[in-house]
């Protein structure tokens, strides 16, 4: 039995904070190619998620939150917004399934943010996400301004 208690998410999200990347994920799945890869996903408010999608091979991909809040931004092919939630237990709004071939974002509105995530395996880094080529890539000087842009267009503190 795994146990995912206050203990463990707590510990997860120390190590998101120390982080260069401002996030952590706490595997439950035992190998990259299991074919359900499941984890806790803790961030913080500075990290900053490529926007992507997971397309050839298709993959599903469920966010829950168990800490925090989470806003989490589907767009078209242009990068346009179509579709987006905050997630935040205090409000009845507890997760999000994304379907295949949908470009998304990930936003930590808290800090101590702390997901539960589902994704179809396996795991290649090679051709896991198709990111966003309209967007800044992780690490660029301008990616944490994009991040900004969407939360004022949203009107989310």
């Amino acid at each position: 039995m795994i146990k995912i208690n206050d203990s463990l998410i707590s510990k997860t999200s120390d190590i998101a904070k120390s982080s260069k990347r401002k996030r952590k994920n706490y595997n439950f799945h035992k190998k990259l190619d299991d074919t359900l890869q499941r984890m806790l996903n803790a961030m913080e408010p500075d990290t900053y998620f490529q926007p992507h999608k997971h397309e050839n091979p298709d993959k599903a991909e469920v966010f829950f939150v168990l800490r925090g809040k989470i806003l989490i931004v589907e767009f078209d092919e242009k990068g346009n917004i179509i579709d987006y939630i905050v997630l935040d237990s205090k409000e009845g709004n507890y997760g999000v399934e994304i379907p295949p071939r949908t470009y998304h974002t990930i936003i930590s509105l808290e800090e101590g943010t702390v997901a539960y995530e589902v994704k179809d395996g396996p795991y290649n880094p090679i051709d896991d996400k198709n990111f966003a080529s309209w967007a800044p890539k992780e690490g660029d000087n301008n990616a944490w301004d994009y991040n900004k842009k969407l939360l004022h267009k949203l009107k989310i503190n």
